[in-house]
């Protein structure tokens, strides 16, 4: 199921070392982990990022949910929408919906981080090492696509409850009763689930996009720096994945941006009895039209940029910290 031993010795013995490196440098003296065991590590520190930038930037989230949502209220921009949400409902205001963000982002971040370098070795073997160079800029794509599915069905539950929270604060206090009773008012499917057409169709491309531009920019950034990855310092390795991560956080926030207004509007309030969510999408895009789908995106370059960055540099951070450094990412001459 996992990639074989086999096939990992053959990306080193292989494919030179200038093709495909190690993504982050080993401590010395470290056993590298394998199998379960560091696909496990993977996840756990895919968790952590996503976790940690999401649920920091709830803030952000909520003032880009409103204007998304309430577009003739909160028109003067993400500075003003900021003021207009503490004047009228106090600054614990944005926070609403922190519970499910940081939990269902958690859960989300496993599956997405540990399920493309699953993925990922999965395709390099299938493809073969040596042509795996070749073929980076597909396996980047297909790798996270097929994270991102599995990583959605999870959060999908999650990501409604905390839009019904941020669009209708007085529906629930919190993470558990507003799961609870969007579960009992509205079932799984259209409570839950109403929105994972929009969350795939967000999600997927964004996560694609993510990942692929991800790495080719910190393959162009290593390039242009003259000392080999394995001889940099931590902090450079930070600093670049910080780098190629904002890089990454614009590209992804500017291409999934109508499907996250049409997630934010699908969430907001329970559909007409027995309408389709394709009937319902198809819909909210007419009245929008290609302006309204792309409200809010000034505020959510922003967030995403910054989050994306802060992801993958924590990512790095904490897979060097648990010794998972067995991942590879496949450099071109």
């Amino acid at each position: 199921m996992f990639p074989s031993q086999s096939a990992l010795a053959g990306l080193r013995t292989v494919v030179p070392m200038d093709k495909i490196r190690a993504n982050a440098p080993a401590a010395a003296g470290d056993a590298k982990p394998t199998g379960v065991d560091l696909y496990a590590r993977y996840a756990f520190a895919g968790a952590m990022c996503c976790s940690l930038t999401h649920g920091a930037l709830t803030p952000v989230d909520v003032v880009k949910t409103r204007i998304q949502l309430e577009p003739t209220v909160y028109n003067r921009g993400m500075v003003a929408a900021f003021r207009q949400v503490i004047a009228a409902e106090g600054a614990g205001a944005l926070l609403t919906g922190f519970g499910p963000t940081a939990a269902g982002y958690f859960v989300q971040g496993a599956f997405k981080f540990g399920g493309y370098e699953f993925w990922k070795g999965q395709l390099i073997e299938s493809v073969g090492a040596e042509n795996a160079p070749a073929y980076r800029i597909p396996i980047y794509m297909a790798a996270s696509a097929l994270a991102e599915f599995a990583a959605d069905v999870a959060l999908c539950p999650l990501e409604a409850t905390r839009i019904r929270l941020v669009s209708q604060p007085s529906f629930a206090t919190g993470l558990v009763s507003g799961f609870s009773r969007l579960l009992r008012e509205e079932g799984v499917i259209r409570g839950f689930y109403s929105g994972f057409g929009p969350i795939l169709f967000k999600q997927v491309p964004y996560t694609m996009a993510k990942f692929a531009v991800y790495e080719i920019a910190a393959e162009k950034i290593y390039e242009a720096i003259p000392t080999p990855k394995d001889q940099l310092s931590s902090g450079t390795v930070t600093t670049v994945n910080l780098g190629a991560g904002l890089i990454a956080g614009f590209a992804a926030a500017v291409i999934s941006q109508p499907a996250d207004t049409l997630l934010s509007k699908i969430n907001k309030t329970k559909g007409k009895e027995g309408e389709s969510v394709t009937s319902r999408l198809i819909s909210m895009s007419k009245e929008l039209g290609p302006r309204g789908l792309f409200l809010g995106l000034g505020a959510r370059i922003v967030m995403v940029g910054a989050l994306t960055a802060g992801q993958f540099a924590i990512n790095g951070d904490i897979k060097r910290m648990l010794g998972a450094t067995g991942g590879y990412e496949i450099a071109k001459n």
